[in-house]
């Protein structure tokens, strides 16, 4: 049987940290910044973490499960 792919847009979306948690970036980041305020565009250039109940289905498809 060949092996599972994962999915592309999975891989370059997340990274995993040390402790096994999913790290994600924060949308609505990319365009139409002008009327963003400088403390909200700051808050959403740091990365975060993956809410436990998505952590299933993207381990899906990182094929870690």
């Amino acid at each position: 049987m060949p092996k599972m792919k994962t999915k592309s847009s999975a891989k370059k979306r997340f990274k995993l940290t040390g402790t096994g948690k999913i790290k994600r970036k924060h949308a609505f980041k990319s365009h139409i910044l002008t009327k963003k305020s400088k403390k909200r565009k700051l808050a959403l250039t740091h990365a975060t973490l993956v809410h436990k109940s998505d952590e299933n289905s993207i381990k899906e498809q990182l094929r870690l499960k």
